[in-house]
């Protein structure tokens, strides 16, 4: 998600443990656009131990909890004031998950009927919570998420020993799965020290097989009083090369191998994959004007939409400028290495044109 913090803070914000932004409001894509959503715990109370999480069981801190009339009015409150358009609730799990989602349900519920609100809500699974449950929140709400945290059983239990991480919560991924419900899912990045390889196989995985909207990655940073405080934190740029190649696989369709391809002893160098998997895929500089949809999909500066555009274009007349690749769309700078025009490769075409 694209977060933004902005101007509200009280004791309910309490979604400062594993990574999350601890700001309340903040702009979220969601399926209808980009908004403000009023971000928060039902509770802040944790059974769960996980080690980068300054919520977890064993953690010195403050325990608060709403009621579900507590949340719904402090919700709408900030609704009718215009400073929100939707709400994410998520929670940590006070002894049962059944129960806090019960009372997770109700504060919807009373948002919906009571206050008779239609807009956005995305509603987080929690772990291990029951079927039913999952069906009845699936039937008020626009978007849920299971969090998965990390890559495989292992490294979860590296992180957690009273958390599975295909019972507790793929399984309730596939029950997203079977709802038919618009699911996302979030990793921390580097708290179980994975490699990148294991994150392209699960990012693989997950859109698949479970049809993920989106993959959320968060490069995990060190919180006060939890069991990893003092864990080095990991680097932002993997996070956003873990987005790069979650985007590619999405939209543009390239392939697991492509990426396997350019690991440096299982890692992500720190460069565009797009533009590695090119220097990959190209032997050569392509023709703009034969280069088939798949080719141009794999120049850096062209995406889809510009792909079409190139397409259309070429159906009533040759590019054969660069003011006619300029009418594209296409980002030049970085497209050039890769391109041909009239026979010209960049070493010539500036001269050419």
């Amino acid at each position: 998600m694209k977060e933004k913090e902005t101007f509200l803070h009280d004791k309910y914000d309490v979604c400062g443990g594993a990574n999350y932004n601890v700001s309340m409001i903040y702009d979220a894509s969601t399926p209808k656009g980009t908004c403000p959503l009023y971000k928060t715990l039902y509770t802040n109370s944790c059974t769960f131990d996980c080690k980068y999480c300054n919520l977890a069981k064993n953690a010195k801190t403050r325990r608060d909890s709403f009621s579900p009339e507590e949340l719904a009015k402090s919700f709408m409150n900030l609704v009718y004031t215009k400073k929100v358009e939707g709400l994410f609730l998520s929670s940590s799990v006070s002894n049962d998950s059944d129960k806090v989602t019960e009372k997770m349900i109700e504060s919807v519920k009373l948002i919906r009927n009571k206050y008779n609100y239609e807009g956005y809500v995305h509603f987080k699974v929690l772990p291990g919570v029951s079927y039913d449950l999952i069906k009845q929140a699936s039937e008020l709400v626009e978007r849920m998420s299971v969090n998965i945290e990390s890559t495989s059983k292992s490294r979860l239990d590296d992180l957690s020993s009273n958390k599975d991480y295909n019972l507790d919560l793929v399984r309730r991924q596939f029950y997203l799965k079977k709802l038919n419900v618009n699911q996302t899912t979030q990793m921390v990045i580097g708290a179980s020290d994975e490699t990148d390889l294991e994150v392209l196989k699960t990012i693989k995985f997950q859109n698949e097989e479970l049809n993920q909207k989106r993959i959320y990655f968060s490069a995990f940073k060190p919180v006060k009083n939890s069991e990893l405080e003092n864990k080095e934190p990991t680097p932002l740029y993997r996070q956003n090369r873990l987005y790069n190649v979650d985007f590619l696989m999405r939209k543009y369709n390239f392939k697991f191998d492509e990426f396997k391809n350019i690991l440096v002893d299982d890692m992500l160098p720190n460069k565009d994959p797009k533009f590695l998997i090119a220097k990959n895929y190209f032997d050569k500089p392509i023709d703009i004007n034969e280069a088939s949809e798949e080719e141009l999909l794999r120049v850096p500066g062209i995406g889809p939409k510009i792909t079409q555009n190139i397409i259309e274009i070429r159906k009533k007349e040759k590019l054969n400028t660069k003011k006619d690749l300029m009418k594209t769309r296409i980002i030049l700078k970085r497209a050039m290495p890769f391109l041909k025009i009239n026979g010209y490769s960049q070493i010539n075409l500036n001269k050419y044109l």
